[in-house]
């Protein structure tokens, strides 16, 4: 059996798919709402909250396999319910940020979680995406109303991942050998700047997209409503003000791992049009 914790989600809904798909055997996954879920034929839907780490026992009972989001709840209850039920095999998703910037809060929080895993005694894979394509969901409420995209670092381009390729990896990492104890930094076929994805969006939609550059200070001022002043300043360092070589690098990953091409930014916005129309 494998369980898929936030199926709910861009990676993890796309993962019930592919496993699905490919004969996985036995899917679990786990919703806080199962009467909203709406997962493939096949899959059992159970309920379970992270915030409550006693809910998740009946989710795990059977467990052989594990998908597991970060600092979704107290990770180090989650990992030790998920060693207490049995669970062989846990395949997390951390971030780039350990290797690229181990100064920062959350990836700092991040490898926590890593070390947790690595001693509980489950073998594990670690998966450390860069920026997400759906990060370009920020965005939508501008667009959909015809107001200008504004952001800061207008050109830097940073090697956008595609959700469902994260998935794709977890995918053969949960069903093929050869993958416990390996951690693997994952990203994009090519660097895509914040000017580019609106282009992309703009060209899907086939209309005009105001798009202006603002400065960081500005962009500080309104993530910081809803982020905290400590996480807006990471964020921005992230997508441009503390960027390097090893945050910048496109990596071939997913394509040694899953035998296909890294879905580009192009695929993401065709595929997710309505959420910008």
């Amino acid at each position: 059996m494998i369980l898929v914790t936030g199926a709910t989600g861009n990676i993890g809904s796309a993962l019930l798919k592919e496993l699905r798909a490919f004969g996985a055997g036995p899917l679990r996954g786990l919703t806080r709402d199962i009467a909203r879920a709406a997962f493939p034929e096949g899959v059992e839907a159970v309920a379970g909250d992270f915030a409550e780490t006693a809910s998740l026992k009946p989710a795990l009972e059977g467990v052989r396999s594990l998908f597991l989001v970060s600092r979704m709840g107290s990770d180090a209850e989650i990992i030790e319910a998920a060693q207490r039920a049995g669970v062989e095999h846990v395949v997390l998703v951390s971030s780039i940020t350990v290797q690229t910037h181990p100064r920062l809060g959350p990836a700092g929080e991040n490898m926590t979680v890593e070390q947790l895993l690595k001693g509980s005694g489950m073998t594990w894979t670690i998966l450390r995406p860069t920026q997400f394509a759906s990060n370009a969901l920020w965005w939508a409420g501008a667009i959909r109303e015809h107001e200008t995209v504004r952001v800061p670092y207008a050109d830097i381009g940073l090697p956008t991942i595609h959700p469902a390729d994260i998935a794709s990896v977890a995918r053969v990492a949960l069903t093929e050998s050869g993958h416990q104890e390996r951690t693997y930094a994952l990203t994009g076929p090519e660097r895509v700047t914040a000017r580019q994805q609106v282009g992309a969006i703009a060209a899907v939609l086939e209309r005009k997209v105001p798009f202006a550059e603002i400065s960081r200070q500005e962009a500080h001022r309104q993530m910081a409503v809803f982020l905290g002043g400590e996480a807006a300043d990471a964020v921005l360092d992230l997508t441009g003000g503390d960027v390097n070589d090893e945050l910048l690098m496109v990596r071939d990953t997913v394509p040694q791992i899953t035998g296909a091409p890294a879905r580009t930014f192009q695929q993401w916005a065709s595929e997710n049009a309505t959420a910008f129309r």
